[in-house]
């Protein structure tokens, strides 16, 4: 087997900084061979004026001013193109660092969509199987299937996302707008949960009639991926706090959980396609990168706004506000 290795940024960075260097110096070299020109001329053009004559100085004192002009024509002209360098070069590095930093970011995607995709698909198959070749109580038969349909359920909305972060960058996805009860929405999407995640404890405070215009599939991903963020790294043992509040003509939800938190730094990039918190070599979690991208997008599409902030006294806690639609 032949393995394969992602390109590497040093060789890129070398070669950059030489070009840019050589660039430079090229410069430097062009400034120096011009003003050394400069200097020869006026010597010469300085020589050949007779001493004797009326206007020696006038004539002298003109040679010395262009020969000063065209310096100071040289230096404004190196520094406005080692301004222009300098200004192209930050913007090729800059350029060149996030595209490899996406990239990056794409094949971490990549082995992460592999075992999210694997795992259901084999233990869907594992149960069918123990169904198909041996004879189980009425009791087993149930928790296989239920297992396998939970199995079905979490590879559809891995699907979904996959599917619609790729309609969304091509722009493929025309929002269909009504008037939503994000009460019975957000309520359908605990119970799910629930039902899903049977281990798990959900505190609710859901206010009723909570009206907006929005598409309700797009809000129920939103409600979906808002909670199974949460249940991903909340202990087990620990409540996930489910809120949705209605005040001055806006419409609150929230989820919070006491997992380990989010850094400050991690805060601003969470909403990034591909970016998942911690350390890839060392993360236990599962998940894509694509969740809390999609959870922004859908909010934006909305005119809504969503933040992160800490949980107290540990934990963070995912809010989204909506205009409240009463009519």
């Amino acid at each position: 087997m032949i393995p394969l290795k992602p390109p590497k940024l040093a060789p890129v960075i070398v070669v950059y900084w030489f070009l840019l260097v050589y660039m430079i110096a090229a410069l430097c070299w062009w400034y120096i061979a011009l003003e050394k020109q400069n200097t020869a001329i006026s010597n010469i053009r300085l020589n050949d004026l007779k001493k004797d004559n009326p206007a020696y100085y006038s004539q002298a004192n003109a040679i010395i001013e262009t020969s000063n002009r065209k310096s100071a024509q040289y230096i404004g002209e190196g520094l406005t193109f080692l301004a222009l360098i300098l200004t192209g070069a930050v913007f090729v590095y800059r350029a060149a660092r996030k595209q490899f930093r996406f990239s990056e970011q794409q094949q971490n995607f990549m082995m992460a969509i592999t075992h999210e995709l694997k795992t259901p698909i084999a233990i869907a198959q594992l149960n069918l199987q123990t169904l198909q070749k041996r004879k189980l109580d009425s009791d087993k038969q149930a928790k296989l299937i239920a297992n396998t349909l939970y199995e079905a359920n979490r590879l559809n909305i891995l699907c979904n996302n996959i599917l619609f972060a790729s309609q969304l960058d091509a722009g493929g996805y025309t929002a269909v707008t009504q008037k939503i009860n994000m009460t019975d929405l957000l309520e359908n999407g605990v119970d799910d949960c629930k039902i899903r995640f049977a281990d798990r404890i959900f505190s609710e405070q859901i206010q009723e009639d909570a009206f907006l215009q929005g598409d309700s599939f797009l809000l129920q991903m939103l409600v979906n991926n808002l909670l199974e963020n949460a249940v991903k790294y909340a202990p087990k043992e620990e409540a996930i706090n489910v809120t949705l509040s209605v005040a001055n003509g806006t419409i609150k939800l929230a989820v919070a959980d006491k997992g380990a938190g989010i850094t400050d730094f991690e805060k601003k990039k969470i909403f990034d396609k591909f970016y998942r918190s911690g350390n890839e070599n060392i993360r236990k979690a599962q998940g894509t990168g694509l969740g809390l991208y999609l959870c922004k997008k859908i909010v934006d599409a909305h005119n809504g706004n969503i933040t992160v902030t800490d949980n107290q006294p540990n934990g963070s806690i995912f809010a989204v506000i909506f205009k409240y639609d009463d009519r």
